[in-house]
């Protein structure tokens, strides 16, 4: 199996995942605004001027044309987040408000959302959720806030795993239209800093995949396994998926086989996650999402804010928060209402514990808050114990009684006419887990047939 980076696993392209080493990343402006043009975006500076030849320029004209035509098309990991989004919203949204972006600028290499973050010929640049500054030893992004608490955080919707109890609980339909409203940022937030001082500076969603480890390798037992996780920002808020990506390193370009996690079955966990940065969510009103009047309400609603009195009450009263949907079936979606760039590095983390916490056999990233369920294992193997069954009917017992109700097979076993799960078979019969056969001697020789799941083994 080639690893994620196009190679074989172990070696792994860093500079495209970490950046690293450093004296490999030099100006990048020349490769941002390619980038630009192929998907469609108004270059920066006196680059649409540049002497590229008719077959570049064709080509990445080509390419931005079809994406534009492909708008409906989704990457794999991101038809696995919306399949889950419209199974569990099911009768509750519709499932065409529950879209991930149709076109994101794609950050497939380390260092690209870096120079995405600052102007292309500029040392500064703010917004109303940060300020960031080009330095000699790389960026300084500041975010107006830098929370220090997580009372009042923490909010998860209803319909999934159980919700403790010091966590916010949010009602299924209210999740559906936040994430709506998260996909519909204000216009002035899609701004990419690196176009922000043109006279049409290129707008539009960034997005980043990365393969953040949940079972570390352990030669000779287990390779190294991860699970996948999609972030979605604005293009104003870049710089979070630039310090992600500094932590968690660069999966790649999600639209490519070998970046596909459902490719990898040797190294994915099974699990996806989903991360969408949306500061403009906590400017809508409780009222405006739908949530009861106090009076309708109940006690919990009450007591988690899910209420209201007054109608121009804002959601979380304006703070930030963040809101997770996540199921048994091992999709985790997040939105995140702030641009603090801790939210992102501990929501990524609280991904990998809830991977660590399904999969199993691993530890998870921190080990507060665990959900634990009860399971069992009856054996390996069933062995029949002689005298065991009380009674006392053999094979041939079966064969002369029952003989009608089933139709008998030519290796000794019989399947029940009327329901084709249940399976008859001999009384000195086995069953192996690690074998997946149920077997027999049957005149000095070895019969088997497949243990199949769904299925019935009766004994006489």
């Amino acid at each position: 199996m080639a690893d994620r980076d196009g190679g074989p696993r172990g070696e792994r392209d860093l500079v495209a995942s970490v950046g690293f080493p450093s004296s490999a990343m030099a100006d990048r402006t020349d490769q941002v605004n390619l980038l630009l043009l192929a998907n469609g975006l108004p270059v920066v500076g006196d680059f649409a001027n540049r002497p590229l030849s008719d077959v570049s320029r064709g080509f990445l004209e080509a390419h931005a044309e079809q994406q534009r035509l492909l708008a409906d098309y989704r990457c794999p990991v991101d038809r696995r987040i919306e399949a889950f989004l419209a199974g569990h919203f099911a009768g509750v949204a519709d499932p065409d408000t529950l879209r991930l972006p149709a076109r994101t600028l794609v950050l497939s290499r380390h260092g690209i959302a870096r120079e995405l973050s600052l102007p292309a010929h500029g040392n500064e640049y703010s917004n109303d959720y940060l300020t960031s500054y080009r330095v000699k030893n790389g960026v300084l992004h500041n975010p107006r806030s830098d929370r220090r608490t997580t009372q009042g955080t923490f909010h998860v919707a209803e319909g999934g795993l159980p919700i403790p109890g010091d966590k916010r609980a949010t009602p299924k339909a209210l999740f559906a239209r936040l994430f709506a409203a998260a996909m519909d940022p204000p216009r002035a937030l899609l701004t990419l800093p690196f176009a922000a001082n043109q006279p049409t500076p290129a707008r539009g969603f960034v997005s980043l995949l990365l393969r953040p480890v949940v079972c570390p390798e352990v030669k000779g037992v287990t390779p190294e396994k991860s699970l996948e996780v999609r972030f979605f920002a604005p293009g104003a808020l870049v710089s979070n998926l630039d310090f992600v990506e500094s932590i968690f390193g660069n999966a790649g370009d999600p639209s490519l086989p070998r970046n596909d996690a459902g490719l990898d079955v040797e190294h994915w966990t099974g699990h996806t996650g989903c991360v969408i940065l949306a500061p403009h969510l906590t400017q809508l009103k409780k009222k405006d999402l739908g949530l009861p009047a106090w009076n309708d309400a109940t006690e919990r609603q009450r007591r988690d804010g899910m209420a209201w009195k007054n109608e121009s009450e804002l959601y979380n009263n304006g703070a930030a928060f963040k809101l997770t949907c996540r199921t048994s079936e091992g999709v985790i979606v997040t939105l995140i209402a702030d641009n603090y760039y801790g939210y992102c590095k501990k929501e990524v983390k609280t991904q990998i514990s809830y991977a660590a916490n399904l999969y199993g056999n691993v530890e998870e990233e921190h080990a507060g808050g665990a959900i634990a369920f009860a399971s069992s294992s009856l054996g390996d193997e069933f062995v029949p114990v002689p005298g065991l069954a009380t009674n006392k009917r053999t094979w041939a017992d079966v064969l002369r009684d029952y003989s009608s109700m089933m139709s008998l097979m030519p290796e000794g076993y019989g399947i029940d006419k009327k329901f084709p799960a249940l399976v008859y078979i001999p009384d000195h019969a086995r069953a192996s887990v690690n074998r997946l056969e149920v077997f027999w001697d049957e005149a000095g020789r070895e019969v088997a047939i497949p243990l199949e799941p769904g299925k019935v083994y009766m004994r006489p």
